[in-house]
């Protein structure tokens, strides 16, 4: 079968830069000579059948995975051989990975420290998190872009799953990241939470980069600028919205397939 042709043209100063990435797993290509590029402020979804590789790309640009060719760029920055860590600095954040809730502490304290993080601050003294107002600024600030500063003095423990997903989104925000990979963000919601969560994730939109993995179609097609389908670790379209209903090749891999991504 003949290579699909990308449905858009390249943007000219990609955010995240994919080239020809391959990781293998023994006998398993995992991630097949993949190009990727993810613009400044675009929303980027990456959508694809059940092993199409979604996970495996995720855990490459995160550091947790190493590639076996190929490269990754952020900002004009190779980052392809980075850890996590650095990766994070230079301004990549994976949300619901990035760090663990502390269930002990609040809603604004587990942002707080976050933004401590980002400060290059002592983390000896907890207090600092809970008093400094260099730090509960910026949090608060966070909490209420995101709609949760009602929220900031409850303990993170008793969030439900909708308002814990959101706190994980504070936290990787507050490390000021200027792109988020978002790994299924709206797992396990139900319908009130996933609507919460693209209003959330659409007011995002033109402040931050995102790649965005997520089973919830109808939230890929109100978030995203552009898709970019897998099959077995192969691009076989990137292109907009429509671009990607339209395309004959994606409705016979995956539209058409109710089981969804993985």
């Amino acid at each position: 079968m003949a290579e699909a042709p990308l449905l858009t043209e390249p943007l000219p100063e990609p955010l995240l830069a994919v080239r020809g990435l391959i990781k293998r797993f023994g006998g398993l290509v995992a991630t097949d000579q993949l190009d990727l590029d993810v613009g400044p402020s675009e929303v980027h979804a990456l959508i694809g059948p059940n092993g199409a590789g979604k996970t495996t790309l995720i855990g490459q640009i995160a550091g947790e995975i190493r590639p076996d060719a190929g490269s990754i760029q952020l900002a004009g920055r190779d980052i392809t051989a980075e850890p996590v860590h650095r990766r994070c600095g230079l301004g990549l954040a994976r949300s619901f990975q990035i760090t663990s809730v502390l269930r002990d502490f609040t809603v604004q304290e587990n942002v707080a420290l976050a933004v401590q993080a980002r400060l290059g601050h002592s983390f000896r003294f907890w207090t600092n998190a809970r008093r400094d107002k260099a730090l509960t600024g910026p949090a608060r600030e966070i909490l209420a872009k995101l709609g949760l500063e009602p929220r900031a003095d409850a303990l993170a423990g008793v969030l439900s799953h909708g308002e814990h997903r959101q706190l994980e989104i504070a936290m990787a925000l507050a490390t000021g990241p200027r792109l988020l990979l978002l790994d299924e963000p709206m797992a396990g919601m139900g319908p009130e939470e996933s609507a919460r969560m693209v209003e959330i994730l659409r007011g995002l939109k033109g402040h931050v980069g995102m790649l965005l993995v997520e089973h919830d179609m109808d939230a890929v097609f109100a978030l995203a600028d552009r898709i970019t389908v897998l099959v077995y670790g192969r691009a076989i379209a990137t292109g907009t919205a429509e671009e990607i209903r339209r395309h004959p090749e994606v409705r016979e891999a995956y539209l058409g397939d109710d089981d969804g991504a993985g």
